[in-house]
């Protein structure tokens, strides 16, 4: 299939889409359990996650089920420490060790799959 120019092929709608992803603006939500070394370290990987990867379109809300517990529920939360991503849509939830970056990256959508 040719193109004359006026109308975008798949590959000009794909890399619109990729360039529309990427600007997009995050909003993220990060549950803890109090202030424990685990949380402070979920907390210290995301953060330097989001600014190495998000700069400038990210926000990040820290919520400690122990002091918001109706706010876990509302997300239905089972373990922490527990990242949501709320948008871009989908919504994703990563559950447990945020080490793995590359992990973390995968589901916020910033790398491709596996």
């Amino acid at each position: 299939m040719t193109n004359d120019g006026d109308t975008p092929n798949d590959f000009e709608r794909a890399l619109a889409s990729a360039g529309q992803a990427f600007d997009e603006h995050y909003v993220l939500r990060l549950y803890v359990t109090g202030i424990t070394p685990r949380s402070t370290q979920a907390f210290a990987t995301i953060k330097a996650l989001c600014d190495q990867h998000l700069v400038g379109r990210y926000e990040l809300e820290v919520i400690d089920i122990y002091q918001h517990p109706e706010l876990a529920v509302h997300d239905q939360i089972i373990a922490a420490p527990t990242l949501v991503k709320r948008r871009p849509l989908p919504l994703c939830r990563i559950i447990g060790d945020l080490s793995d970056t590359e992990r973390v990256l995968h589901g916020l959508a910033l790398r491709p799959s596996r």
